[in-house]
C-alpha cells in the first residue's frame, strides 16, 4: 500500500530525515515512535509533500513524492497534523461538511457515525470550531479527516495535551478504523496506547528508522526502549 524507501528531507540547509525505509500493509496500523525531534512529524510531512525531501514515496505501486498536498489526498492519504487545523469560525458540522468526499461518491463514514463515535461533537454541532476546547478540535479534526474517506490516515499525536478520559476515546476511535479496513499510521508518544493498538511499531532516531518489529518484539528490547524511547 505505503511504501517509504530511502527518504531523506531537508530544513533549509538542516539534513532531519537519513534514508528512511519502511512500509504500511492494507489494513494495518503501524505505530511509528520515537523522541521528540527524531523525524517522526518530519516523515510525516515529507508523505504529504510538506517539506522538501528526496526518494521514493509509493502509494499503490505508484511514486507520489513530488505531488501536491490536495493530490496526494484525492488519491486516498488523509492527514491529521499535531496542531490541530480546525476553521474556528465554522461550526462543527460545517467543518465536517468540508471534509466529505464527492456526493456522488459515498465514503465508508457518514455524519452519524461520527457523532455515534464522539458524542460531544454531536452537542457541539452548530458550534463554532474556534471556542471548543483542545480535546474536542482534536476530535473534529480527527472526524474531518476521515469523512474524506481515506485508506491510510497519518495521525501526528492525536493525544497530546488531552484528559484521560478523552486519551481512551481516541484509542477507541483508532481501533474502529482497523474494523473498518483503514491503515492507519500513527505517530504517538504515550508508548502503553501505542503498544496496544498497534500491529507493528516502529522506532526513529536521529531521522533514521532504528527498530521495526511488533509490540512484542518491542516490549522485549529493553535495550532499543532504553535507547530511544525512554526519557
Amino acid at each position: 500500500m505505503l511504501t517509504v524507501k530511502d527518504l531523506h528531507a531537508y530544513y533549509g540547509k538542516s539534513h532531519v530525515l537519513h534514508g528512511v525505509s519502511f512500509d504500511v500493509r492494507p489494513g494495518e496500523m503501524v505505530a511509528l515512535l520515537g523522541r521528540n525531534g527524531s523525524g517522526r512529524s518530519t516523515t510525516a510531512k515529507s508523505i504529504m509533500g510538506l517539506v522538501h525531501s528526496e526518494g521514493i514515496i509509493a502509494w499503490n505501486g505508484q511514486n507520489i513524492h513530488g505531488r501536491k498536498a490536495y493530490e496526494i489526498a484525492h488519491r486516498g492519504i488523509g492527514y491529521v497534523p499535531e496542531s490541530r487545523d480546525v476553521f474556528p469560525k465554522l461550526t462543527v458540522h460545517q467543518n465536517l461538511l468540508l471534509g466529505q468526499k464527492g456526493a456522488s461518491k459515498g465514503g465508508r463514514w457518514s455524519f452519524d457515525d461520527m457523532y455515534a463515535m464522539f458524542p460531544r461533537l454531536k452537542e457541539r454541532e452548530h458550534t463554532e470550531a474556534g471556542v471548543m476546547s483542545g480535546g474536542e478540535q482534536q476530535m473534529l479534526t480527527l472526524c474531518r479527516t476521515l469523512m474524506g474517506d481515506p485508506d491510510l490516515i497519518i495521525i501526528d499525536e492525536p493525544t497530546e495535551g488531552l484528559a484521560p478520559k478523552i486519551v481512551e476515546l481516541v484509542a477507541e476511535y483508532l481501533k474502529q478504523l482497523k474494523e473498518r479496513g483503514v491503515s492507519v499510521l500513527l505517530i504517538e508518544q504515550k508508548l502503553t496506547i501505542a503498544m496496544q493498538i498497534s500491529d507493528r511499531t516502529l522506532v526513529m532516531g536521529h531521522g533514521s528508522i532504528v527498530f521495526d518489529g511488533t509490540p512484542d518484539q518491542l516490549r522485549a528490547d529493553a535495550a532499543t526502549r532504553k535507547e530511544w524511547l525512554e526519557v
